[in-house]
C-alpha cells in the first residue's frame, strides 16, 4: 500500500527535512508565518484545546534578550536566524473552550477548573500543536531548527507570564551553507510497532 501524498511532498515534509543549523539573511515575513499558521491551525487536539502559543522574536533587543537565555551552543543559531519563535503552552487554554469545543462549552469548568490538570493537558496539547507548526515551516518551504537547550524559567520570566510554558525555541529560515548535520540513523518498524 502507498501512501496518498505524493514522493515530492513526502520528502518535503519528511524524508529530507532536518534541522537547520545554518540560514541565509533572507527575511521570513508575517504573511508567510501567517500562512504557516492558517494550514496548521486545523491539526487536532484534544478537545480541540489548541494551546499552543508563539511568541516571534523579531527585534535586535528581543534577540540579545533571549540569546543569553540559549545554551551556549545555540546562541550564535538563534543570534543569526532571520525568525526565532517562541513555542509556549497556554495553560489558560480553557477559557477558549466554549469557543472551541461548542457542543461541550461546560469542559471549561467540568474538565480543567484544576490548574494541574490543565497545565498537563496544554502542555500535551501544545507539544503536538509545535510538531504541527514546524511540519507547516517545511511545507512554506523553510527550514526549521527546534531547540530545547536553553534556560526555560529565564525565558518564561523575559517574554511569558505564569499563564505561559515555554517548550522550545524554533529558528526558522532559508537554509544556509553546511546546514545540516549528519542523518542520523532511525528505528525501523518492527523496533517500534507491536501488535497485541
Amino acid at each position: 500500500m502507498s501512501l496518498v501524498l505524493d514522493a515530492a511532498a513526502q520528502d518535503l515534509l519528511f524524508r529530507e527535512a532536518r534541522t537547520a543549523n545554518t540560514f541565509t539573511d533572507e527575511p521570513v515575513t508575517d504573511e508567510q508565518v501567517r500562512a504557516i499558521y492558517d494550514l496548521v491551525k486545523y491539526a487536532p487536539t484534544s478537545m480541540n484545546q489548541s494551546p499552543l502559543r508563539i511568541t516571534l522574536v523579531r527585534s535586535p533587543e528581543a534577540r540579545e534578550r533571549l540569546v543569553r537565555h540559549m545554551a551556549e551552543g545555540n546562541r550564535s543559531k538563534t543570534a543569526a536566524a532571520p525568525l526565532v519563535a517562541i513555542l509556549s503552552a497556554d495553560n489558560e487554554f480553557h477559557e477558549e473552550l466554549p469557543h472551541l469545543f461548542p457542543h461541550f462549552p461546560q469542559a471549561k469548568d467540568a474538565v480543567f477548573a484544576e490548574r494541574p490538570v490543565r497545565e498537563g493537558s496544554a502542555a500535551l496539547n501544545a507539544t503536538l500543536q509545535a510538531a504541527y507548526f514546524i511540519i507547516g515551516v517545511r511545507a512554506a518551504g523553510l527550514a526549521a531548527g527546534p531547540m530545547t537547550g536553553l534556560d526555560f524559567e529565564g525565558v518564561r520570566k523575559e517574554f511569558l507570564d505564569d499563564d505561559h510554558t515555554p517548550l522550545m525555541v524554533v529558528n526558522i529560515g532559508r537554509p544556509g551553507p553546511d546546514a545540516w548535520f549528519a542523518r542520523n540513523p532511525r528505528l525501523e518498524y518492527e523496533q517500534v510497532v507491536t501488535t497485541v
